[in-house]
């Protein structure tokens, strides 16, 4: 390989793996979210209908949630996962009819403020997503054109699960519910309300929060660690032996 084509190689293999491991990412995370992130799953799972049976008559802005429906459950929270991928908008128009009772709101300002950081939060990992995925495809394609060489797929693998398997260390060491904390501090604006009890929402209460959303991430990460796996290995089985390769072989 020209030394140019070798020295654009050591920059074009990086961004093509990182784009490569962002956009499985990015797609896991557009398939969950599909599903609803399994939520009728980790509902019976967390048991959240027993979650909801106990601090939905305590809450002190709405009345009777307890006396709602599972589907009902499902189906509010269905809306909200609309709402904060498509039109935050959505979020103050959310209600819930309990089977003895006036229809209400689901959602105080409060929440809606939260989630619609939320949803400004998620169009950030979109255009991250899309960024990741326009950056494998060129670096790939160029890579591919030049035949470059394919770092071995053991060293990748051992990079990316050492480096997994550290952060997931650090995150049981420090505690969950810690580093949940700081990364809503880090995120949202300080002058927005992040934290919330089960007696003043119902939305933590639906979610089971800080629950749930430990619940989401292990599928996450799970469902991203298939993608990327499973991609690699197509990569690495049809990507295109070096040209040096086959000139070595016409020499010998």
């Amino acid at each position: 390989m020209p030394p140019l084509l070798e020295k654009l190689s050591r920059i074009l293999w990086p961004v093509f793996l990182l784009g490569h491991w962002l956009s499985c990412g990015f797609v896991a995370w557009m398939l969950l979210a599909q599903v609803n992130f399994a939520y009728p799953l980790a509902y019976k799972a967390l048991d959240v209908e027993q979650h909801i049976a106990h601090y939905g008559p305590e809450n002190r802005y709405r009345d009777n949630f307890a006396d709602t429906s599972k589907q009902q459950h499902i189906e509010l929270f269905s809306q909200i996962n609309h709402a904060i991928h498509h039109d935050a908008n959505e979020l103050s128009h959310i209600t819930f009819t309990p089977r003895t009772g006036n229809t209400q709101t689901l959602l105080r300002r409060d929440e809606v403020l939260h989630l619609t950081d939320v949803a400004h939060l998620i169009d950030k990992v979109y255009l991250l997503g899309i960024s990741a995925v326009i950056a494998m495809i060129i670096s790939g394609v160029l890579l591919h054109r030049d035949r470059s060489t394919l770092p071995r797929p053991k060293n990748v693998v051992l990079s990316v699960c050492g480096t997994i398997a550290a952060l997931i260390a650090a995150v049981l060491i420090i505690g969950s519910k810690k580093v949940f904390y700081y990364l809503h501090t880090w995120i949202f604006p300080p002058e927005h309300p992040w934290f919330f009890y089960y007696q003043d929402s119902l939305m933590t209460t639906l979610m089971k929060a800080p629950d749930l959303f430990g619940l989401i991430a292990a599928l996450l990460l799970a469902l991203w660690l298939l993608l990327w796996g499973a991609t690699l290995f197509m990569i690495t089985r049809f990507w295109p032996r070096p040209l040096r390769s086959a000139t070595n072989k016409e020499q010998a």
